[in-house]
């Protein structure tokens, strides 16, 4: 866009020594770079698109369940009044609309464009959110069922400990992801790590 942009129109419509247009050549010179990249997207598309289906599952489950039961007879959870509880409800709800946003933005598209890019972003955005309220909705639980069992600083160590696996996905990812917002919203694109 950028070097379109920088071009005098007239140039456009110009026609090398072959007989091809800017445009013409442009593609042809381009064609192995844009299949690459249209597989490398389907591939992370994929594979994120797969971790946030497992988070889907799993946030569902999570809003269909009660921490610590039901009252009988009035059929209401009975920590209901419980700050840890509204904290959990709210966070598995959340889990789970951004783990399926996630999942659906990332279902890989075709083409390349900038708006593929503002899609991958997006589903990947959805996706840190998704496992960030998931943590939140786990600690929670956990903590509301076992809050007389430990000192509080035990449960700091417990929670540091579970979250071990996500935090190394967040980790692996987010250097791409800081890439990825550079390269969709600036005009000229910047050489990154990735490409």
């Amino acid at each position: 866009m950028y070097v379109k942009e920088s071009v005098p129109r007239g140039l456009f419509v110009s026609r090398n020594n072959e007989n091809k247009t800017p445009k013409e050549v442009f593609k042809a010179s381009h064609k192995d770079l844009v299949r690459e990249g249209g597989k490398w997207l389907k591939e992370t598309s994929n594979s994120c698109s797969l971790v946030a289906t497992l988070i889907k599952a799993v946030a569902f489950a999570m809003t269909a369940t009660v921490p610590s039961g039901i009252k009988e007879g009035s059929g209401r959870p009975n920590l209901q009044r419980h700050t840890g509880f509204i904290v959990f409800e709210f966070s598995s709800l959340i889990g789970l609309a951004f783990s399926v946003t996630s999942a659906v933005a990332l279902i890989p598209p075709k083409g390349l464009s900038k708006r593929l890019a503002r899609k991958l972003l997006w589903g990947l955005t959805s996706l840190f959110i998704s496992l960030a309220a998931m943590l939140v909705c786990f600690c929670t639980a956990h903590f509301v069922l076992v809050k007389d069992e430990f000192e509080h600083s035990g449960y700091l160590v417990i929670y540091a400990i579970a979250c071990l696996p996500i935090e190394y996905f967040a980790m692996m990812q987010f250097p791409f992801y800081l890439a990825l917002i550079l390269q969709t919203f600036k005009d000229v694109p910047q050489r990154t790590p990735f490409g």
